[in-house]
């Protein structure tokens, strides 16, 4: 099977694979810009921003973390981590994951169209009302992602109706991604809401409103599987765990070596303070969590609504920004090491081009 490029918006991928954005800091200037410049699509991820060159983006700081959303979203860092991208990628098309359940999400949706990114994917929750947001930027591309056909008619119809446009893209995601998931912890093990199972009815509910690009994600990990989801009727994947497995990666060593290190049975669902599953590495702090011994929770950075600040974090055990940008720092004792259910698989570290080659040649 040939490869054709997808087309989002006024852009055009050559390479059908989007690089998934996973934050804190896994994804950022090294990784995403490189995928771009290689021909698929690299993805920054918005999250703990503040946190770039060592926190050099963040006015204030306590406990050495950023202090509220406005720093852990910093503009100033998000705009310098797409700026390193654009050197590295020049004007070739680049993507900033932005998740819907953020505090400041409007704020953060404007950042990245001032700092010149040109498709924004929000998933963790339905965007309905993304566009608002990026009045005024009418080249940037907008790509929702769902967990089901009735999802994306729910958007359909809400951005139709409100702002007379209709997403550029949408990603399907299935429940064996890496981190946050879009089913409950029953519903990821149901066999309907398998990737392979959702992608057909997502395809058919958008030619209804005008051949929406599909884009089918969670679990997808070399050719065979990128050929059975542009068989299903996806004109593209996307991917992330296996991104991880590269030296431009951004994660610390420390991260790469826990997945490199990882067996199957290693990568479970978790609670999380989101109020989604998630998916990740059990780790050392993983079983002080199980044993209520994990570490304080003080909701320095407020970064996700659903958390109240923190109160919900208390309730699971674990502040998700702390723990998160920990792992981004390499720390293993407790960090939170997000994967998709393949990242034992990861044995190696190669280049993003080598990766690349491998996913379009099969080799």
């Amino acid at each position: 099977m040939s490869f054709n490029s997808i087309k989002i918006g006024k852009y055009t991928i050559p390479k059908p694979i989007v690089q998934g954005g996973m934050g804190v800091g896994i994804s950022w200037d090294q990784l995403a810009g490189t995928v771009s410049n290689n021909g698929g699509l690299g993805v920054i991820s918005s999250v703990g921003t503040g946190y770039f060159k060592d926190k050099e983006y963040s006015k204030k700081l306590v406990a050495d973390r950023p202090l509220s959303e406005v720093n852990f979203y910093s503009k100033e860092g998000f705009g310098a981590i797409i700026d390193s991208a654009r050197e590295i990628c020049g004007d070739k098309p680049l993507a900033a994951n932005i998740l819907y359940a953020i505090n400041d999400y409007g704020r953060v949706v404007r950042d990245a169209c001032e700092a010149g990114i040109n498709i924004i994917i929000t998933g963790a929750g339905l965007p309905t009302n993304m566009p608002e947001f990026t009045e005024g930027y009418p080249d940037v591309a907008l790509v929702p992602i769902v967990s089901s056909a009735k999802a994306l008619k729910i958007i359909c119809k809400r951005w139709k109706k409100r702002y007379d446009r209709i997403p550029d893209a949408v990603i399907v995601e299935g429940p064996k991604s890496g981190g946050h998931q879009g089913f409950t912890y029953e519903q990821c093990a149901m066999e309907e809401n398998q990737l392979e199972n959702i992608v057909a009815p997502v395809v058919e509910e958008a030619q209804k409103w005008g051949n929406i690009p599909v884009i089918a994600a969670g679990g997808v990990w070399d050719k065979n599987d990128i050929e059975q989801m542009l068989s299903l009727g996806a004109c593209g994947v996307q991917m992330g765990t296996r991104f991880i497995g590269t030296h431009e990666c951004d994660a610390h060593d420390n991260f790469k070596k826990v997945l490199l290190g990882a067996k199957k049975e290693d990568i479970q669902l978790m609670s999380s303070p989101v109020g989604y599953p998630a998916r990740g590495v059990v780790t050392n702090l993983t079983k002080l969590v199980e044993k209520r011994e994990g570490p304080a929770i003080k909701c320095i950075s407020n970064c996700v609504a659903p958390c109240n600040r923190g109160e919900e974090a208390k309730v699971v055990g674990f502040c998700i920004a702390d723990r998160l940008s920990d792992a981004y720092e390499g720390n293993t004792e407790m960090g939170l090491f997000f994967s998709g259910s393949n990242g034992y698989r990861l044995n190696e570290i190669i280049s993003v081009e080598e990766l690349l080659n491998k996913l379009m040649q099969g080799e």
